[in-house]
């Protein structure tokens, strides 16, 4: 009886160790990548947003994904201010778009909101939670509109750290993550044609694993061509993290979505205090997924520590 018992039990405790990893949904980025790729696939629905996605629920579509109340409550019980788990720091921050395209002129293009929440056992983990939220600006010199379209948000200072990632959808009005990586290179990926859920000739869901160490990789230009396997593919950088999604005001494509999931990075932080925050160690990146071009806004964030470093620095126009 007793041994049954055991066994009930160690089978119950598995049962709930298992429960609590499905409940999570945070995903490991190994430093070394994914063997063929940085990236690992999130959400597989909308062709990487040329068309609607399909948000991930309890049941489906849910790789990477947590389902937290609200935005402000940690996605992971233990974190954050005790009882409610809400965060124990926050910013707000602008993003400035200024370059060749601007004209050199700042252009607010959107905000970038960060939340951090410290695991109240261990003290040295943080959740850092940021999302971006765009806002109805023209940022372009030339004829017509131009606003800006963040494919990737990528963030830096966790060179030597375990990193776990993970997403919320907090709004109908918030795009899902297509793909996550341990890497500084936002590859672009297109559509055979605007707003179509077919990928494009030599576009591919999991770019190559080394090739480029560029912040943006692909084809800045128009129409459509085929990229070579070296423009589909982003070497590792286990300094950075960069989550696949598409927010914007206005989207080409029609599938428009004004804000981004929030978007987790689960890793080091101090022991006490707010955790240090850098110039540039956000940066959004426009991958010119239709007809627009490379465009990198760097972003104030928190980081792990003072010795993180956030580098290559940001260049203009990207």
């Amino acid at each position: 009886m007793k041994n049954v018992t055991l066994k009930l039990a160690v089978l119950g405790t598995l049962g709930l160790a298992s429960m609590q990893v499905l409940a999570t949904g945070f995903v490991n980025l190994p430093t070394t990548g994914f063997g063929t790729s940085a990236y690992t696939l999130c959400n597989t629905t909308g062709n990487f947003g040329s068309s609607t996605t399909t948000a991930p629920t309890a049941g489906a579509n849910n790789t990477c994904a947590v389902f937290p109340t609200v935005e402000t409550v940690s996605p992971i019980a233990g974190y954050g201010v005790s009882p409610t788990n809400s965060p124990d720091y926050s910013a707000s921050r602008p993003a400035v778009m200024n370059n060749t395209y601007t004209g050199g002129v700042d252009k607010t293009v959107g905000t970038v909101t960060e939340y951090v929440w410290r695991n109240r056992t261990t003290s040295t983990e943080c959740i850092y939670g940021a999302k971006f939220v765009a806002i109805n600006t023209d940022y372009g010199t030339a004829a017509g509109s131009q606003r800006f379209e963040m494919n990737d948000f990528a963030r830096g200072g966790f060179s030597g750290l375990a990193v776990d990632i993970a997403y919320f959808r907090f709004a109908t009005n918030a795009e899902v993550v297509f793909r996550a990586g341990r890497t500084f290179t936002s590859v672009q990926h297109r559509a055979s044609s605007i707003s179509s859920s077919t990928p494009g000739t030599g576009y591919l869901a999991l770019p190559g694993l080394s090739g480029s160490t560029a912040s943006i990789n692909g084809l800045n230009s128009w129409p459509l061509a085929t990229p070579t396997a070296t423009e589909q593919a982003a070497d590792v950088n286990d300094n950075w993290v960069d989550f696949t999604t598409d927010a914007n005001f206005a989207d080409d494509d029609g599938s428009t979505k004004a804000a981004s999931s929030m978007l987790y990075v689960k890793a080091a932080c101090p022991a006490s205090g707010e955790p240090p925050a850098m110039d540039e160690a956000i940066r959004l990146r426009q991958t010119a997924q239709e007809n627009t071009n490379f465009i990198e806004v760097k972003v104030r964030g928190y980081v792990p520590s003072n010795s993180s470093v956030v580098t290559p620095v940001h260049t203009d126009p990207f």
